[in-house]
This record gives C-alpha cells, structure tokens and sequence, in this order.
C-alpha cells in the first residue's frame, strides 16, 4: 500500500498503535461513530420492541453451548430471577425456547429458535449497513485498513468460542 496516499492523521495513528494510551484517546476521537452506531441501535430495538437485556440474552443463547436459567444469568449480569422472567419474555415471543437436558431430565436448557436467529440476524445487518455507510466515502486507502484492521479483529480477537480475547492486565 503507498502510503502516500494515506491522510498524514492516519499515518501518524499508526505510529502511536505502539503507545496504547494513545491508541486509547484515539479511539476515544470515535465517539461521534460510537454515537451513531449506539443512536441506530437503540431505534432498532425500539422498532423491535426489544430490550438490551433481552437482546443480550438472544446473544448468548445464540452460542454453540446449552445454557440453563443460571448459565445465562451469569453471562447477562443478572439475578436468576430476572433473567427467568427475560426469558419467559423471549418464549413468548417466539424467539427461545425451553428444553430438557439429555443428562438431568429435571434441567432446563434454552435454545434459540430460528426466529430469534433472525432477530439477530437483523441486527447484525442494520450495524453492519450502519458502519458501512461511514466506511464507504473514506478514500480506497483509507477503507482497505478499515478493511484490514476489521479481518484482523475477527481472525485475531474472537476465540473458536466466538468470544472475544481479553488482554490479562
């Protein structure tokens, strides 16, 4: 890539990737992004007629694993209580739904129907059109390294769990 063509504001950034406090205050220049991207996804859930917790709880079940009331409880922050009533929500809704374990008949698993995949999967799409529409008028240049530090995240930060990595302090 000639790096001439890179804006001198993006060139000097990525000469302070190696200082992280201010890879931090950059990404804290961001918030007006952020701010957008946070706008567009309370309207969403709106429309949806969706909470956060209820979305977060969507997202956890939408992983490989089983989870049980307390499993999800422990993931979303919440007490057991709470999170059964989010659930019986999303049951209701159509979007979970409530199973027995193989091993212990007396457990309770929930699963995600294709209907709260979809949810999901519409969320995902709103973000992602969202995020694109501020990537798309950057010069060529500039929208490869978006392009190149977004494959590095999702090679690089997301375990085979689908969970992010976590730098140990």
């Amino acid at each position: 890539m000639d790096e001439t063509l890179l804006d001198p504001l993006v060139r000097a950034a990525r000469d302070e990737l190696q200082n992280p406090r201010l890879l931090s205050d950059r990404i804290a220049v961001g918030r007006a992004l952020w701010r957008e991207l946070v706008i567009g996804f309370a309207a969403q859930l709106g429309e949806l007629d969706l909470g956060f917790t209820q979305l977060a709880a969507l997202y956890v079940l939408s992983g490989p694993e089983g989870h049980t009331i307390g499993d999800l409880a422990g993931e979303i922050g919440r007490s057991p209580s709470a999170t059964s009533r989010i659930v019986s929500q999303l049951v209701a809704r159509g979007y979970v739904e409530r199973g027995t374990e193989a091993a212990d008949r007396r457990e309770r698993v929930l699963t995600l129907t294709p209907a709260g995949a979809a949810i999901l999967a519409t969320v995902d799409h709103a973000r992602a059109d969202q995020f694109l529409a501020v990537v798309r008028p950057l010069p060529t240049t500039e929208r490869a390294l978006v392009a190149m530090g977004v494959a590095a995240l999702a090679t690089r930060a997301v375990s085979a769990r689908g969970r992010l990595r976590k730098a140990t302090r």
